[in-house]
C-alpha cells in the first residue's frame, strides 16, 4: 500500500499509518491501524480493533497492545465509545482511561475531545471517515467518526466548534487529518444520502457526488469532510487528507462494502503526550 500524502509505517510486520502534520508538531502520539500485525484469524484477519463484532477478546487486546506498544501508548489509557453514527461529542479527562477496553464504553458517541496528556482517544472504522484535531497551542485534541451519517450532520464542524467554545482553541492554529475512507471510485449512495449532503447550506455537492446512469451517485467522503473542515475554519495547509480508499485496498485496510459487512474495525488512536 502506497500513499503520496499519509505516511505508511511497518515494524516487525505491523503495518500503520501516521498523518505528517502530526507528526511533525510533535505534541501528540498518534497511529491509525491497517488489517497487519494482529493476531486474529478469519474474517477478522488480522489487526481487528472491535470487541463488539464477534472476534475473541484476548485477541482483540493483543492487537491493541500492539498498536499500542507502536505508538508508544500505554494501553491502560485508551478511551473508547460505541459509536452509532451520531453527531454526539463527549469531552473526557483521566478519569475515563480505560472505558470500553476495560470499563464499560461510552455510547451513543462518535467524537471524543480532551486537554489532558495521557488520555488516548480511540475511534473505529471500516470505511467511515477517521477525523483527528489537534491544537498544538492550547493543548487540546480530538477524534471523530464521520460515516455519511455523521458527515451529513456536520460532526468535523461540530468538533472544532467546540475546541473553540470550550477549550479556546483558535481555529487558525487547529491541525487536522482526514484518514483512509471508502473512496468517489467505490461508494455508490442513492437519493437519501445525496439529499441529506445536498441539506449542507455550503456544500459544493458538484464537486463530491457524481451521478451515474442508474440514477444513484458515487460520494466522495473524504472530498466532503474536507469542505466541512475548510467552512470550520481549519486552513488548508494544516490539513492531511486521505489518498487510500478502504475499498480498494481491502487486502491491507478492513472494509464493510468490500466485504459484505463481514470484516474486522481500523483504529484511530491519538493522545497528547
Amino acid at each position: 500500500m502506497i500513499s503520496d500524502k499519509l505516511t505508511v509505517n511497518n515494524i516487525n510486520g505491523l503495518e500503520f499509518i501516521t498523518f505528517p502534520h502530526f507528526t511533525a508538531c510533535n505534541k501528540v502520539r498518534h497511529i491509525f491501524s491497517t488489517r497487519l500485525g494482529g493476531v486474529s484469524r478469519g474474517r477478522y484477519y488480522s489487526m481487528n480493533l472491535s470487541f463488539t463484532n464477534g472476534d475473541d477478546r484476548e485477541n482483540v487486546l493483543e492487537n491493541y497492545r500492539r498498536l499500542c506498544s507502536a505508538a508508544g501508548i500505554d494501553i491502560n489509557h485508551l478511551v473508547l465509545s460505541r459509536q452509532t453514527h451520531t453527531d454526539n461529542i463527549r469531552a473526557v479527562t483521566s478519569a475515563d482511561c480505560g472505558t470500553g477496553i476495560f470499563k464499560k464504553p461510552f455510547c451513543d458517541v462518535d467524537s471524543l475531545i480532551t486537554n489532558e496528556s495521557g488520555v488516548a482517544l480511540v475511534t473505529q472504522y471500516a470505511d467511515c471517515t477517521p477525523l483527528i484535531f489537534c491544537d498544538p497551542e492550547k493543548g487540546v485534541i480530538a477524534s471523530s467518526h464521520a460515516g455519511w451519517r455523521g458527515t451529513a450532520k456536520r460532526i468535523g464542524e461540530k468538533t472544532v466548534d467546540k475546541m473553540v467554545a470550550d477549550y479556546g482553541c483558535k481555529r487558525e492554529n487547529i491541525i487536522a487529518a482526514i484518514g483512509p475512507c471508502i473512496g468517489k471510485c467505490c461508494y455508490e449512495v442513492d437519493d437519501p444520502v445525496a439529499d441529506a449532503l445536498k441539506n449542507i447550506p455550503y456544500l459544493d455537492t458538484d464537486k463530491v457526488l457524481f451521478k451515474k446512469e442508474n440514477n444513484k451517485y458515487m460520494l466522495d467522503l473524504a472530498a466532503t469532510n474536507k469542505q466541512i473542515l475548510l467552512h470550520a475554519g481549519i486552513k488548508e495547509s494544516n490539513l492531511d487528507i486521505t489518498d487510500l480508499c478502504t475499498c480498494c485496498n481491502g487486502d491491507e485496510l478492513h472494509s464493510h462494502r468490500a466485504t459484505h459487512g463481514e470484516r474486522g474495525n481500523l483504529a484511530m488512536i491519538i493522545e497528547l503526550k
